[in-house]
């Protein structure tokens, strides 16, 4: 169920977040080579972001998620900082999917290792978001899997389109 500190549990489940968040790379090369030439454009519903955006967003999520983690580790207290998602999507019409999701897989690589790597003490490490309130270093993870699944599923709808 999602909640205030994960809203993105409900697309995450009983998988485990560290399964997801190592398979989202090869699934959103996938999809992004299932969507029809010149599609890259459509939305999977009206007022909803294209798959262009979709993977755009992605790779800045996982900017962002990269930075958080390690701040995260570093600090005491952490506070995360959020970010206004739409704000940064306002330039995502001009920007090259393939060179975003290039970013997003290498990204992800490199804080699959760094999640992978921390203690079972760091993984229950406490942090707070402005938004969301206490949290943990592993709902964060949590997130990040349930942000995929999100998206992934808003890919799959557009690639479905006739």
């Amino acid at each position: 169920m999602s909640s205030v500190l994960n809203p993105y549990h409900a697309f995450l489940g009983n998988q485990s977040p560290i399964t997801v968040i190592e398979a989202s790379p090869q699934k959103l090369r996938e999809l992004a080579s299932e969507l029809p030439n010149g599609q890259i454009d459509r939305t999977y519903a009206p007022g909803k972001w294209s798959a262009r955006q979709i993977i755009c967003h992605l790779a800045d999520a996982e900017i962002a998620f990269a930075f958080r983690l390690r701040q995260a580790v570093a600090e005491t207290d952490h506070v995360i900082q959020p970010y206004d998602q739409d704000a940064w999507a306002m330039n995502y019409g001009s920007c090259d999917p393939v060179a975003a999701l290039n970013v997003f897989c290498a990204l992800r690589d490199s804080n699959v290792a760094f999640i992978t790597a921390q203690s079972p003490e760091t993984m229950n490490k406490a942090l707070s978001h402005p938004e969301r309130g206490p949290m943990t270093f592993q709902t964060v993870v949590e997130t990040m899997a349930g942000h995929d699944l999100n998206h992934l599923r808003q890919l799959e709808a557009i690639a479905r389109q006739d």
